[in-house]
Parts: C-alpha cells; sequence; structure tokens
C-alpha cells in the first residue's frame, strides 16, 4: 500500500467534515459544498478500501491516485478559507463559489471516468471479460496501414490502387465473419450440437453437487473449446458462480508454478499471486478442504497430461473445475461429457457458411458434391470449416478434385485422428506456394501462443523474398480460409490508440498440420527444423545427426533455462530465421549462432513470469546479414558485450524488457552500433527513464517508438537532427512533461502519436515547421493552449484530441483539417502483470 493511499483517505475524512459545516452556513457556496460533498461521499469508501487492502498498485494507478490526493488536498484548502470568509465579503465568497464549481466537477470527472476502471479492475471476472474482449477482431483499415511499418500514413478513404483498397475489402470479410461469429452464432451455430452439449455440462457443474472436476472431451478441432468458452459466456451460470470465472489454457508445455499462482490467487482473491513467487504458492496445504466463500468456476483448457491436472486441482469448498482436454482422466473426473461430432444437416450448414457465406446449399451448386464432401468431413466442425473455406470460389472442377482426395481417408474418429491431417491437408493444396509456405511457417511457433504480428511479417519478408504489403496481404488470405485468426494483442494498449498490435493464433490441429507437412525423412534436409514442444534439452535426434550440417532455413527452439554446457555445437549455413522460445530466469545465447551466417532475423521470447538474464550477447558481433531483431521479456544488462556494428540490422523490438541502462550513451553508442536502422520500438519498459541521445545520431531512422514506458522522463534534446523520421509514437508515456523544441526540425516527420502523455502540457513553440507533419494523435494529454505556429501545418489532416482541446483546433480553420474527438480510454494492461 502507498503512503498516497493513506494520506488520501484522511484528507477526504477532513474534507467531508468541513464540507458539512459550509452547508449548515448560509453563504453562496452551500449549494456547491453539498454537491461536492456528495461527490466525495462516493470516494470515502473506495479510497478506504485500497487504504486496507495492503496491495501495492502498479505505477500508471498510483499516478492517478496521487493526482486525486493533490486535488482532495485542493478542495480541502478552499473549504478551509471558505469558513473563514466574512459573508458580507461578496466579491470574495463569489471566486470561492467558483472554485468550489470547478473542485466538484474535477472530483466528479474522476469519479465518472478512471475511477471506474479502478473499480472494474478489482473483478475477478475481468481478465476473462478483458481476454474475450481481445478476441474480437474490432479494426479499422485506416488504423490497420499506420501499425504495418513504413507503408503508409493511413488519413481515411481505402480508394485507389494502393494498400487501402483490398485492405478494405479484407477487413470487412473479417467483420461480417466476426458479425456471423457474435450474433448469428448465437442463435444458430449454438444449435450445431453445442446447446445440448451446454446443457448437460451445465447440469453437471453446478446441479450435481458431488462433481466437482468435470471434463469436456474429444477430438482435436470437436470443438471443446468453443463449447467451454459459451458455458463461460452463459448467464445462468455467471449468475450461479456470480461471475467468478477463471479460464487458463494450460497446452502441452504448461509453465505448472506460474499456473497454479494464478489459480490460487484467483481462489483467494490476491489477483497478484505470480509476481509473489513460487514459495507462497508452495507452502498451501491443497489437499485440505478449506471454504472461501462464493462459488467460483475454474476452467482448465488444452489439459495434455494427467501429472500437470493433478497439481491444478484444488479441494476448495464451493469451487469447480472444468477441464477441457483431449484425452480423459477418469481418476480426476467426477463426470465426463464427450462432445458429440455435427450430423446431418448441422453439418452442412456450418459448411455451407464457410463455403458460401449462407446457411444452406445454394441453387446453384451441385448439391450432390457438396453433401459428399461434407460427408467426408465426418461431422468435425474445424474440418468442416478449413475445408469450406478452402473451396470458397473455387471453380466445379477443384470441388470435385477435393472430394476424390477427401475420399481416400480413413473415417474420423478418436482412434484415428492422425488421419484428420490427410484431410486438413485437402485446404493447403489450393494455396499457392507461397502463401503454403507462409502457412507451414506457423507451426515454428509454441502452441496456445499468440504470434506478434511483427514477428511473422519480419520472419515472412526475409525467408519468402516479399515486401510488407505482400506479406500482410497473405496474412489475410490464410485468415479468410480459417487456417489463423487475428486477434487484437492484450498487451497493445487501448483500441483507441494510433495504431493496433494485431497478434496471430492458430487452432493447434491447424499447428499440427503444419509441422505435419513441413517434416521430412532426413532431418538434415527439413527446411524448417522445429521443436514441437518445449523440453529440457535440444532433440536427441539432432544431436546424433550435428556431424552433418542441418540445411533449415528456419529453426526453432522451445527449451526453459539454457546454460553454456547444455548446447552442443550445430552447423546451420542456411538458416535465415532463429526463433528462441523459452521460460527461463537465465538463458545463454546459442554458440552455434556464429555458424548461421545467412542469418536475418533473430526472435527471443521468454513466457517466464519474470524478465531472463541473457548471457553471450556477444555472439551478436558475428551476424553480419542480421536485418530484424526481436528481444521480450528479457535482461539487456549484457547488451554491451557486443560492440561490432551490425551494418544490415533495419528493426530492432525490445518488448517487456529491462533496460538496466544498457542504452546510456556511457555504456553504448547506439549509432554506431546500429549505424543503418530503420525501425526503433522499445515497449512496455519500464525502467526507461532518459533516451540516450546517441539515439540522435542515427540518421537513417525512420520510425521511432516508445510505447507505454511509464517512467520515461525525459527525450534527448537533439531529437531533430533525426532527419529521416517520420514516424514519431510517444504513446502512453504519463511522466514524460515535455517534448524537446528540436521537434520542430524533423522535416520529414508525418505521424506524431503522444496520446495518453497525460503531463505533456504544450507542443513545442516551432511546431509550425513541420511542413510534412500530416497526422497527430494526442488524446488525453493536458494541452490547453496552442503553438501560434500551429496554424502553419499546410500538410496537416487528421487530429485526434478530446473535446475540451477540439475548439482550439477549429479556432484554425484550416479547410482540410479533420478534428476528431477521440474517446477516454483508460488503460487495463496493467491488469495482465497482477
Amino acid at each position: 500500500m502507498a503512503v498516497t493511499d493513506l494520506f488520501a483517505g484522511e484528507i477526504a475524512t477532513e474534507l467531508l467534515k468541513l464540507l458539512y459545516s459550509i452547508s449548515r452556513k448560509s453563504c453562496p457556496c452551500k449549494s456547491s459544498a453539498e454537491s461536492l460533498m456528495a461527490s466525495v461521499n462516493e470516494l470515502v469508501p473506495i479510497i478506504q478500501e485500497i487504504k486496507y487492502s495492503g496491495v501495492e498498485l502498479p505505477p500508471n494507478r498510483q499516478f492517478q491516485l496521487d493526482g486525486l490526493s493533490r486535488t482532495l488536498t485542493e478542495a480541502l484548502e478552499i473549504s478551509r478559507k471558505v469558513l473563514a470568509s466574512n459573508r458580507w465579503n461578496v466579491y470574495k465568497n463569489l471566486q470561492l463559489a467558483r472554485k468550489m464549481e470547478k473542485m466538484e466537477k474535477k472530483i466528479s470527472t474522476f469519479i465518472n471516468g478512471p475511477l471506474q476502471v479502478h473499480i472494474l479492475a478489482d473483478v475477478h471476472h475481468m481478465r476473462f471479460e478483458t481476454t474475450e474482449r481481445f478476441d474480437k477482431l474490432d479494426w479499422s483499415a485506416k488504423r490497420l496501414e499506420e501499425r504495418i511499418g513504413n507503408l503508409k500514413i493511413g488519413l481515411g478513404g481505402g480508394g485507389g490502387g494502393g494498400v487501402g483498397g483490398w485492405m478494405d475489402e479484407a477487413v470487412k470479410r473479417v467483420e461480417e465473419e466476426r458479425k456471423w461469429d457474435g450474433s448469428f452464432g448465437q442463435n444458430f451455430y449454438l444449435g450445431l450440437g453445442i446447446e445440448e452439449g451446454k446443457r448437460k455440462v451445465k447440469e453437471m457443474v453446478f446441479e450435481r453437487e458431488i462433481f466437482n472436476v468435470v471434463g469436456i472431451c474429444g477430438i482435436g478441432g470437436s470443438g471443446k473449446t468453443t463449447l467451454a468458452n459459451e458455458i463461460c459466456r452463459d448467464d445462468q451460470v455467471r449468475r450461479h458462480f456470480e461471475n467468478r470465472i477463471l479460464f487458463l489454457t494450460v497446452s502441452q508445455s504448461p509453465n505448472v508454478e506460474q499456473l497454479r499462482a494464478k489459480i490460487l490467487g484467483f481462489i483467494t482473491g490476491a489477483d497478484g499471486m505470480g509476481g509473489m513467487g513460487n514459495d507462497l504458492v508452495q507452502k498451501w496445504n491443497f489437499q485440505f478442504e478449506w471454504r472461501i466463500g462464493a462459488p467460483a468456476l475454474i476452467v482448465l483448457d488444452d489439459v495434455w497430461s494427467l501429472k500437470v491436472l493433478e497439481q491444478l486441482i484444488y479441494k476448495v469448498a464451493g469451487c469447480k473445475t472444468l477441464v477441457v482436454s483431449r484425452f480423459k482422466f477418469p481418476t480426476v473426473f467426477d463426470a465426463t461429457y464427450n462432445v458429440e461430432l455435427l450430423r446431418g444437416d448441422e453439418a452442412i450448414s456450418l459448411f455451407c457458411h464457410s463455403a458460401f457465406g449462407k446457411t444452406s446449399i445454394p441453387p446453384a451448386a451441385d448439391s450432390n458434391l457438396v453433401k459428399q464432401i461434407v460427408d467426408e468431413c465426418k461431422g468435425l466442425p474445424l474440418a468442416l470449416k478449413v475445408i469450406g473455406a478452402s473451396l470458397r470460389d473455387q471453380p466445379e472442377m477443384y470441388w470435385a478434385s477435393a472430394k476424390k482426395r477427401l475420399s481416400r481417408g480413413e473415417p474420423i474418429c478418436e482412434s484415428h485422428e492422425s488421419k484428420l491431417h490427410d484431410r486438413m491437408a485437402i485446404s493447403t493444396q489450393f494455396l499457392s506456394k507461397k502463401v503454403r509456405e507462409c502457412f507451414l511457417d506457423l507451426g515454428s511457433f509454441p502452441e496456445d501462443k499468440k504470434i506478434p504480428l511483427d514477428v511473422l511479417i519480419n520472419a515472412w519478408v526475409e525467408i519468402h523474398d516479399l515486401d510488407d504489403e505482400e506479406a500482410f496481404a497473405i496474412l489475410v488470405e490464410l485468415s479468410d480460409k480459417n487456417l489463423l485468426t487475428l486477434v487484437r494483442d492484450a498487451r497493445a494498449g487501448d483500441k483507441y490508440s494510433s495504431y493496433y498490435e494485431i497478434c496471430v493464433v492458430q487452432h493447434d490441429v491447424l499447428r499440427d498440420l503444419a509441422i505435419h507437412l513441413s517434416s521430412c525423412g532426413d532431418v538434415n534436409e527439413c527446411k524448417r527444423l522445429l521443436m514441437p514442444r518445449r523440453e529440457a534439452q535440444l532433440p536427441k535426434e539432432w544431436e546424433r545427426n550435428a556431424d552433418r550440417p542441418f540445411n533449415a532455413q528456419i529453426v526453432s527452439i522451445h527449451t526453459g533455462e539454457m546454460n553454456e554446457m547444455d548446447w552442443f555445437r550445430v552447423d546451420f549455413p542456411k538458416a535465415e530465421v532463429l526463433i528462441l522460445n523459452f521460460s527461463a530466469n537465465e538463458f545463454f545465447l546459442p554458440p552455434f549462432i556464429d555458424d548461421m551466417p545467412k542469418l536475418r532475423a533473430l526472435v527471443m521470447i521468454n513466457y517466464s513470469t519474470s524478465n531472463a538474464t541473457v548471457g553471450n550477447f556477444s555472439v551478436f558481433s558475428n551476424l553480419a546479414n542480421l536485418k530484424s531483431l526481436w528481444l521480450e521479456k528479457v535482461s539487456l544488462a549484457r547488451l554491451a558485450e557486443f560492440t561490432a556494428p551490425l551494418k544490415k540490422l533495419r528493426k530492432i523490438s525490445l518488448i517487456l524488457c529491462k533496460i538496466n541502462n544498457s542504452l546510456d550513451d556511457s555504456v553504448m553508442d547506439l549509432s554506431h552500433i546500429f549505424p543503418c536502422l530503420l525501425e526503433f520500438t522499445i515497449d512496455h519498459c519500464e525502467d526507461l527513464i532518459r533516451l540516450p541521445s546517441s539515439i540522435s545520431r542515427m540518421q537513417s531512422l525512420k520510425s521511432l517508438s516508445i510505447t507505454n514506458c511509464h517512467n520515461l522522463e525525459k527525450l534527448p534534446p537533439n531529437l531533430g537532427n533525426l532527419k529521416s523520421l517520420q514516424i514519431l509514437r510517444l504513446y502512453a508515456c504519463p511522466t514524460l512533461k515535455m517534448l524537446p523544441p528540436s521537434i520542430s526540425d524533423l522535416v520529414c516527420l508525418k505521424f506524431l502519436d503522444i496520446s495518453q502523455c497525460v503531463n505533456l502540457k504544450a507542443l513545442p513553440e516551432g511546431i509550425g515547421k513541420l511542413s510534412r507533419l500530416e497526422k497527430i494523435d494526442m488524446r488525453e494529454c493536458s494541452l490547453m493552449k496552442l503553438p501560434y505556429s500551429a496554424a502553419s501545418l499546410e500538410s496537416l489532416r487528421v487530429v485526434i484530441c478530446d473535446e475540451d482541446v477540439s475548439w482550439l483546433w477549429m479556432d484554425l480553420k484550416k479547410v482540410n483539417l479533420d478534428v476528431q474527438v477521440g474517446e477516454k480510454c483508460f488503460s487495463l494492461d496493467w491488469l495482465d502483470d497482477c
């Protein structure tokens, strides 16, 4: 608990006493005092709850409460002046009345704004609802264009022959699909075997008290997770469990301690258990049945191991566990529901939706051929959706060919699940060679993990010789064919930000298909060398064949903690992309990186709860052809180990990293190490306080994004030296108080994002010199006036701002300026760190 919380509580109590005294007096401030007293009365219970909760608040939440404390202190001071004022001093009383009214409005704004988010953040089911919302793709073409590197800064309209045209169409198709899944699906798709499943599982879960653990079982792609999600959304279920529902994905490579901590935090009400360490989890005796109070539902999706499941089941009175798995665990389950596959008309309806966008066979289609293909799918929902989508808009001969290929497989059932690959592979045979190769690349990423869009696009650009536009077009095509799903990452900030972090997710059956199709007889000749799931060490097969070179273009490794002695020497002469997925507190970079002369993209993603200390950064010095570097959740304390310039590096992304002063000018000269860098992204790096001045000497830099860095205080004074910079994003940096005047020298700048920089008071006086600036996003800034030179922004077309600032721009009376009032947004990003 912060000291500010304690002070805020005492101030509010004292303020109420004074306001009550004022309201008893006959003076001009009486009505304002009564209104202000009502507002403070609403705040006191919340402040008291925070005061005695014992929970340390995240920095951005504490920042808002600090502001509330200052506001209450000001109100207290004004109240004292009112009480001391002579009732006959009319002028002074009028002044005080205006101040009281202003203070009442300020506190009411906080109650109706940020405070609502603070209250929501303490509700246990908020994490599930947030994930649910993030899974709804609600994005526009204009904002997508802004996010894809340096393609274009969209200012509206999708016309023309550029990205906007096809992207608009792609977005419309995705949105139509979402509408069907969200509205039409509620009334129709739930009837496709799911409604009956819901009824039976609900009866098992809460109508039979003796059933504490219920299983939902079935073949991969049969709709198990869809059924579990619908149960969680069901109004009757939510009422029964009082909205206390936790949904967790376990997967084949789970972090068991992290899952245990999340579940314990959910049950006990301490949502931040993940950050309290595993020692506390181990001290609890989970075999003892102890009563918590309100009923709760825990959903464990994609469970593969009995050993793992047994560690995640708690005997807590009122707590039910719903387990979703391909396998039955009779020693754990009190009851099991076996998911039924679709029959007859149900299967045809789902297939027709994917193939024709309708719920029945169109008159122009060959009814017999459609039914034959549907029969070959054997009622499996995923097969019906994917194969249907792959045949959409194809000529009849393709349909006939698909039917013949499908007919060669055996019936799909639990004992013949491997044959599913043969049927699903039909959907990839109608893809062009390049699109199919991109689909197979998806097997390189861990199961049940979101793949950042930038990571995937960068890999495709390097391996398949695409540009960003082509890579994104392939991504949309695969999405249209139901071979992947596009979602917005919860870590990406609010949905009103100037750009979107789009992530890719893939059903585990489709991932297995990609791995299956990528496999070959000789491991040394495989184009993709993959570890399908996390292992303690590299595969034995690799070690047995290490005497010969591996000719893979993509190498994907998925391990836990790795020390120097855990690696063995391997030769990768043709590797262009290396993906290091791991979950560890310490990780030693593989020495064989030295033997990757063609490496062009390196991705390191740590899935642990804490940042990993990375060793052997010196191998970077030999990566002469490296173009893209993505580091996520690692400590950069030893980054200075490499000193040789990476002359071909074009993109760097530091996500959730600990900077540890490693970027300081005294440690390294960024302009020397990265002389040709085009894009530099730093996101959610909490210990970044000052941006090093050496960035100002990176003359080739076109895009600089510093986002969600809540402790960033200062930018380099010579930032204006970046003469090639086109995009500058400073989104959600609440402690940043000013922009350096030299920003007016960014002659190529087209887009400026300072949204949610709540302490930023003014734009530089010389901003009018930015003759190419086309768009400004300045939502939730504290700007009270515009520089006179703002009227000289000749290329400015779009400004997004708060309502109280919009009139300042409108007063400029620029003919082609579109001033958009953005909605208030209070980010819930920090919930994921609790």
